[in-house]
């Protein structure tokens, strides 16, 4: 057997040896753990507002995986200031193109008048709002002369309230004119998205 001195006459590597796929591996990994830092987007720079709803299968019902989409939910998937904080963010720094919002049927802030919802946030409180934090970083931030039910945003109807949060997102300042924004209603009882306005029941159970 030929003797070798370490790296001598060593041949490159060809091309379909295992080295490749690890290679591949370790920089995708790399790539995975500092994505923000080289400036990879989403998978499919899109950011999503949904409800925080246990019932809504988010990444499902979008056909989404792992690492395709920043996802923000909260109480009836609002479009919050800090929603347009995030989104604002997101398209001007991440490359991100495209934002939808979900909202739902069945949904909890269709579930109590504005005035059940104000008793009850008193009572949690002590009593008076007035005082009330609304940013507990920020102690000095408090709803001034609005009122505590225009803070929490109730619902009235989901789909007039999907498609106006899609136009006020469209709308805003802060929201790149390239950035593509849609809406969808997720149906809890048939468990599919559908587009705002197009209630199927409406059509099916009355003669035309």
């Amino acid at each position: 057997m030929p003797h070798h001195t370490h790296g001598e006459d060593r041949a490159e590597p060809e091309p379909g040896h295992v080295h490749e796929s690890v290679d591949a591996d370790v920089d995708a990994r790399d790539d995975w753990a500092r994505r923000r830092r080289k400036g990879i987007p989403t998978d499919k720079q899109l950011l999503v507002v949904a409800c925080m709803d246990e019932r809504i299968p988010v990444e499902e019902a979008l056909g989404l995986s792992l690492g395709d989409a920043q996802i923000y939910r909260n109480a009836g998937g609002k479009v919050t200031d800090d929603v347009v904080r995030s989104a604002a963010l997101t398209t001007q720094f991440f490359e991100t193109t495209e934002i939808i919002v979900v909202n739902h049927t069945d949904c909890g802030m269709m579930s109590a008048s504005d005035e059940d919802v104000v008793a009850g946030l008193e009572a949690a409180a002590g009593g008076d709002l007035d005082d009330v934090d609304v940013d507990p970083s920020l102690p000095d931030l408090n709803l001034g002369d609005h009122s505590v039910a225009e803070w929490v945003r109730m619902t009235d109807d989901i789909d007039e309230a999907c498609a106006a949060q899609v136009e006020y997102l469209r709308n805003h300042e802060l929201i790149p004119e390239n950035v593509t924004v849609t809406g969808y209603v997720y149906e809890v009882e048939s468990g599919h998205l559908r587009r705002p306005g197009e209630r199927v029941a409406e059509d099916v159970n009355e003669r035309v």
